[in-house]
């Protein structure tokens, strides 16, 4: 016979490969490094701070970013060791300026209700090992024209950043899971100059134009070989474009829930190949936003060829394979149709349309709105006395 704590595993398991890999753990607050373990996609060997300590942020201030202050976000994440940096209480995080984070680094909000805004907001940039989780990212804006540290023996001064949630430049291993993204000056995630082998996952898309940009410029050769994956994710209320927008590259979309959008879902220039596979395109009701009238039914595009003539993409390899359209949605397949053709652009296993409901439920941060397992305590170790904004060995 099975135990109960079994059963009440298996009755947690959704399908979902990432969240059913840790959340189904009533004891995932004493491992939270189980996490990096859960990765797929093209991001899935992102260690983060996986077998470093662990580095409690119990001070929400930005006072000065050349500075830090132990116990804050920015001096957790300009150290050069490995750390899985957690929070020891609810808290908004008001940057003054871009948030550097420096290689093998974990932000893990789980258990609290994070938040991140301000100036910047979150800068990778020529790093590697990163996986930011659980984390609101939010009203971020242009700022700089400063000195910003972004090692403990490095101020260097930083020009005025674009305002965009989380920024990419040469950024390689990185898995954003968990987060909601909304309302930023610029995008909110650019992945550019050579970034790749990336996951976003589980996340939420909301309230936003530009929402996000994969690859820098039609003419970086650089960015040919760019592979990220995008997968569970609910690209939600009011955006309007760029779900993602690529340049070059590979990617692999699957098993999203797109349910509104103005202009169009998925966008791209200079040949990048794209797999939509087991997706939910659900064209918006607003009638403006329709492309073609037949009759008295309404079609809205998924797919836009960027400045660019239909003789030039016609080759471009973009396929739709068990997506489901709906609401008028089309999509406008080029290229080759067999999978052979893409094979650099697919990293998980897709899953059945018919599940996309229980595989993007959770989308987002936890709490908005389900919740999290319960915490065992708001450091995942019980009976450890931790100084403020001290680290500890994680295996002890």
């Amino acid at each position: 016979m099975l135990s109960l704590e079994l059963k009440e595993q298996q009755q947690c398991l959704i399908g979902n490969p990432i969240d059913d890999c840790w959340r189904c753990d009533s004891n995932w607050a004493r491992n939270r490094q189980k996490l990096a373990d859960c990765g797929i996609g093209f991001g899935q060997d992102a260690m983060g701070g996986k077998g470093g300590q662990i580095y409690i942020v119990t001070d929400s201030s930005d006072r000065d970013p050349a500075n830090p202050v132990p116990g804050t976000l920015r001096h957790a994440v300009i150290q050069t060791e490995p750390l899985w940096i957690i929070f020891s209480a609810d808290m908004t995080i008001k940057l003054k300026c871009e948030l550097i984070v420096n290689s093998f680094k974990t932000i893990d909000g789980r258990g609290f209700n994070v938040h991140v805004t301000g100036g910047g907001c979150i800068t990778l940039q020529y790093v590697s090992n990163i996986i930011i989780h659980n984390i609101h990212v939010h009203h971020c804006k242009p700022a700089g024209n400063t000195n910003v540290a972004s090692s403990p023996t490095h101020v260097g001064w930083r020009g005025k950043s674009d305002g965009d949630g989380i920024s990419l430049f040469g950024a390689r291993k990185i898995w954003i899971d968990h987060c909601s993204l909304s309302y930023c000056a610029d995008g909110l995630i650019d992945a550019i100059m050579g970034s790749t082998g990336i996951t976003i996952s589980n996340s939420y898309f909301a309230h936003h134009d530009e929402v996000m940009l994969l690859g820098h410029d039609d003419k970086y050769l650089p960015d040919s070989g760019m592979q990220v994956t995008i997968a569970f994710n609910h690209f939600g209320e009011a955006l309007v474009q760029r779900m993602p927008r690529c340049r070059r590259g590979y990617i692999h979309v699957v098993n999203n829930d797109f349910t509104q959008w103005e202009m169009y879902a998925i966008g791209g220039s200079a040949n990048p190949t794209i797999n939509s596979q087991g997706n939910r395109y659900t064209a918006p009701q607003d009638q403006n936003a329709k492309e073609v009238k037949i009759v008295n039914f309404c079609k809205v595009r998924v797919t836009k060829r960027v400045d660019t003539n239909e003789g030039d993409w016609s080759d471009w390899n973009w396929r739709t394979d068990g997506d489901i359209m709906v609401n008028g949605a089309f999509f406008v397949p080029s290229g080759a149709g067999m999978s052979t053709q893409y094979a650099r652009a697919s990293s998980t296993e897709p899953k059945s349309v018919a599940l996309i409901d229980r595989l993007t439920n959770n989308a987002g941060v936890f709490g908005d709105p389900g919740d999290p397992p319960q915490v065992m305590d708001w450091f995942g170790c019980v009976g450890k006395r931790v100084n403020v904004g001290s680290t500890f060995d994680f295996q002890k």
